[in-house]
């Protein structure tokens, strides 16, 4: 199908040259106190500084793991304020630009076919579910839920028997644009359960008894964005009224306790909670699709990266819910088979207290919706790479998180009513 765009948005499209990273660095930075963790905030004010982790500036505390990246021109300002201050600091990347282009170190297998060792662009992706459906028609099915702002489809993939209502898991990836081993990892997710259905013993009985939705990539055209024009990008392409910046954080856009952490209001932020709960056209899809098979869906999985973490909610209180230890159990046995593969260390907890408070996230919102299994994954890795995480490393990463999306399957499948 041909798309004609209008020329105009050709023009300004193409006019956008894309942003380069060249000798931009990403600090590690511990504050040991309170003083500290204010001098990391007062620089953010002086400074233009991307926050890796924590998400955003408000969140830093004493006794943090904090990275973020800092422009050429401003990070030996940075360095002399830290050096003054006696604060530990490691340079993690001393050259983004370079470990952009080094990301991409895994060869083609073969023209032509997809390969799950790679970052795929949008146009791959899209590809890839129609091949999908024509290579297993009696098993894969795909939904269109929506579109974004840009027009572009939100595609789910079912996986599993046809027109049967059995129960059902919801898993979503690259709700962040610049996450990409999100997105490979929901990929991986559909090619082995088709692959090995009939051969895997709990994959066949997985199928044979529940379906999967699969969201392979949440945010379309911010993704887009990320491999076209910024490769640091995190939020959607929404224009936002009475500002120059675009985008909302989508995992800030949903109506739980929205808006009740502070910081978050400002459209140039990278956390901008977008205008209301649900202002936004893909937050708007999922929520509707999830809805509407409430009573099937018995868990939600959510795939992010980095920092090797498996949480539950909440992220607006430090209130545990109702089921927390059952979800606790899970998350460890989860983090525990995961590490059989390589020994690849997770912590796990609600996020509140083991990443860092937010609001307005989807994982909160699906448990308070009803589904009382509600998971996200921090994948690989703990900032070496940070985002920029090497194709290299993208197979061992799924394999490692099949082991623990398939032990919380089984889970569900025998613990759920």
């Amino acid at each position: 199908m041909m798309l004609i765009l209008p020329m105009g948005l050709i023009a300004t499209t193409l006019a956008i040259a894309p942003v380069r990273f060249d000798r931009e660095k990403v600090f590690r930075v511990k504050p040991q106190d309170e003083k500290q963790a204010d001098i990391i905030k007062d620089l953010a004010k002086t400074n233009e500084l991307d926050f890796w982790y924590p998400g955003a500036t408000h969140h830093v505390a004493a006794n943090m793991t904090v990275d973020f990246r800092v422009s050429e021109k401003e990070s030996q300002a940075i360095q002399s304020a830290l050096d003054q201050n006696k604060m530990h600091y490691e340079i993690l990347i001393h050259d983004l630009q370079e470990e952009i282009e080094k990301q991409f170190d895994v060869k083609e297998d073969i023209p032509g076919r997809h390969s799950y060792a790679k970052y795929n662009n949008w146009e791959k992706i899209v590809a890839w579910t129609e091949k999908m459906m024509d290579k297993h028609p009696e098993m894969v099915s795909r939904i269109k839920i929506g579109s974004t702002v840009e027009d572009n489809p939100l595609y789910v993939l079912k996986i599993g028997k046809k027109n049967e209502r059995r129960k059902a898991i919801f898993m979503d990836c690259g709700i962040h644009a610049r996450e990409w081993v999100s997105p490979a990892f929901c990929q991986w997710f559909v090619y082995q359960a088709t692959k090995t259905y009939g051969r895997n013993k709990i994959m066949t009985k997985l199928l044979d008894r529940m379906n999967f939705y699969i969201l392979p990539v949440f945010n379309v055209d911010g993704y887009i964005w990320s491999w076209t024009k910024n490769r640091m990008w995190r939020k959607n392409r929404s224009k936002n009224q009475n500002s120059k910046c675009i985008g909302t954080d989508l995992n800030r856009n949903f109506n739980a306790s929205w808006d009740s952490i502070p910081n978050t209001n400002d459209p140039c932020a990278d956390n901008y909670r977008g205008s209301a709960p649900e202002s936004e056209k893909e937050t708007k899809a999922f929520t509707d699709f999830i809805r509407s098979h409430l009573n099937e869906i018995k868990a939600y999985i959510t795939f992010h990266s980095y920092s090797q973490m498996l949480l539950f909610p909440y992220g607006y209180t430090s209130k545990l819910p109702p089921n927390h230890k059952d979800l606790a159990k899970v998350a460890k046995i989860g983090t525990d088979v995961l590490s059989t593969r390589y020994e690849t260390r997770y912590i796990y907890g609600p996020i509140e207290s083991t990443i860092y408070p937010t609001s307005g996230s989807s994982l909160d919102w699906a448990y308070d919706l009803g589904i009382k299994h509600t998971f996200a994954f921090e994948l690989r890795d703990k900032g070496k790479f940070g985002f920029l995480l090497p194709e290299s490393r993208i197979k061992p990463t799924c394999r490692e998180t099949m082991l623990a999306v398939k032990f919380i399957s089984k889970y569900i499948l025998k613990h759920t009513p």
